[in-house]
């Protein structure tokens, strides 16, 4: 790709797009444990190694002002930049200078995640005065047997790992339709809770502006801030929700959600609208649906992305890439699907539910997936018994799983490797490569890179590493190696404070709260919260 087909873009520049009211895409590409490290506000996480696999579904619209953030020497970027112009994209920038130029301008920078919903978060608790309870609080009203019942307000998997003691889960995007079946008595006290601060604080609030009479509680600092406080978590609980409704409460759950939607100036549309939002050309429209994984995988309409409401709300920006954006969310009872867009539109984002979503006829045009999209004659895919076979005649072995995958097992004499690395190895002219992997898209991704550096033969297993023994392949684990530095994969800041480390989870809810010390006034006027 030639400097022609991009342009440089300077920091204070920049600034002003991210605030001018009109579509932008701003993508990181480094991998995900240097993304977290350090990163702008608004920006969005695009790894180089899965860059192709996801930037279909964070920015749609190929047209779209598309700006890359990587490394200081735009090194990176200008890779990726020549994969977002083979998909198409035509109107692509990188940031000057990189993140070194950005803090050179005096502009800040960022650790962690999803960073627009989390101080979101932060600034709805001051702004609603979300009530809330400490774990030695709630674990003395545990104790005491109080009617009290205690939500988890996160996804199934997440809750599956730690819980706090009789905590139900109910995902913060099913509470607006789910709760008079967990909650009987207008008595009985309710406690929301989640890993952290975030989706304790919204899943609280979301009953609260709903109009739920009960008294509700915040646990303050979720499951960590009950393991810092020396409480015992539990482990594999199975307690969920119930997925029958009562259908003659319905009515006054649609009423009292679409009340809570237009108080916060959501519109409600039909799929004949939606239909003409998709085809304009010049913006950018997300359908997210917003239900359960078990229903969106019986159906949903085209082009949608599974956004459970609670997570969409909580991570914005995993599923949407385009600032600027317009929003159309649905369900299939109009409850859920309000009660949410009620906040994103307080975190400024323009949105819409959509009312008839399964009753409409939509207009759908197949496309093929991203993976066959991709040369799949690139490399051929052998079995680990054909890899024994194979590895004496190679001369580049090969490991693309994460790094955390690696140090845990893998085969003897492969090195771990990641896309953005691949071509800085050295002998790959006409070399023999085998790839060992788990992810089929991200392998073609990787043998494409290597074919471009002069790899004349790619062979990929995707066998287990029980398959791998069972072949008489040498496992070895190496819990050291690659070093924590070279895992730029793996984001430790976020993922370690979940595997027992209160340093850890200490070092987490502090910059939490802190968010609100490092965002700019520009930064704080994007959100549309109560005064």
């Amino acid at each position: 790709m030639t400097q022609a087909q991009y342009k440089l873009v300077a920091p204070v520049t920049l600034k002003s797009w991210l605030h001018d009211k009109k579509e932008i895409a701003l993508l990181d590409v480094r991998e995900h444990g240097q993304y977290g490290e350090e990163h702008l506000f608004y920006v969005v996480s695009a790894p180089y190694s899965r860059l192709e696999l996801e930037v279909q579904r964070l920015v749609p619209r190929k047209t779209v002002r598309l700006v890359l953030v990587g490394d200081d020497a735009n090194e990176l970027t200008v890779r990726a930049a020549h994969r977002l112009a083979q998909l198409g994209y035509t109107d692509i920038y990188l940031l000057d200078g990189g993140i070194a130029n950005w803090k050179s301008a005096g502009y800040q920078v960022f650790a962690g995640v999803n960073l627009p919903s989390k101080a979101f978060g932060e600034l709805a608790e001051h702004a609603f005065h979300t009530p809330r309870i400490t774990a030695q609080e709630l674990n003395a009203k545990i104790a005491a047997h109080e009617d009290i019942v205690i939500l988890d307000g996160r996804p199934y998997s997440e809750y599956r790992k730690m819980s706090i003691p009789t905590a139900t889960c109910c995902p913060n995007g099913e509470l607006p339709l789910r709760i008079e079946e967990l909650v009987s008595r207008p008595e009985t006290t309710i406690v929301i809770n989640c890993a952290g601060r975030t989706r304790s604080i919204i899943g609280a609030q979301t009953l609260i502006n709903l109009g739920v009479k009960n008294k509700i509680l915040a646990l303050e600092n979720g499951t960590q801030g009950w393991y810092l406080a020396d409480l015992k978590l539990d482990h594999g609980a199975t307690r969920k929700y119930p997925e029958a409704i009562d259908v003659k409460k319905l009515s006054a759950q649609q009423h009292r959600a679409k009340a809570l939607a237009e108080k916060n100036d959501v519109t409600f549309v039909d799929g004949a609208t939606v239909a003409r939002w998709l085809s304009d050309t010049t913006r950018t429209t997300f359908l997210c649906d917003v239900r359960s994984p078990e229903e969106f995988s019986l159906r949903t309409i085209p082009g949608a992305q599974h956004t459970p409401g609670g997570q969409l709300v909580q991570a914005t920006d995993q599923f949407v890439g385009v600032r600027g954006a317009r929003l159309v969310v649905f369900d299939d009872e109009n409850v859920r699907a309000p009660a949410m867009a009620s906040w994103l539109a307080m975190l400024g984002w323009e949105v819409a539910v959509l009312t008839n979503a399964f009753t409409h006829q939509w207009d759908a045009t197949p496309t093929p997936s991203l993976a066959q999209q991709h040369n799949a004659n690139i490399c051929t895919t052998i079995s680990a018994a054909q890899l024994k076979q194979i590895q004496t005649s190679a001369t580049r072995s090969i490991d693309v799983r994460s790094s955390t995958k690696y140090r845990q097992a893998h085969l003897k004499d492969f090195v771990w490797s990641i896309r953005s690395h691949l071509k800085q190895l050295p002998s790959l002219k006409d070399a023999v490569v085998v790839l060992v992997a788990d992810d089929l898209a991200v392998a073609q991704l990787a043998a494409q890179e290597l074919s471009e550096a002069g790899a004349s033969q790619i062979h990929m297993t995707m066998d287990t590493v029980e398959q791998w023994r069972a072949a008489g392949l040498e496992v070895i684990a190496t819990p050291n190696s690659p070093t924590d530095q070279e895992s730029i994969d793996y984001l430790f800041f976020v993922h370690d404070r979940h595997e027992g480390n209160r340093a850890a989870a200490m070092r987490y809810l502090e910059w939490e709260i802190n968010l609100l010390n490092q965002i700019d006034e520009q930064e704080r006027q994007s959100y549309r919260l109560p005064h």
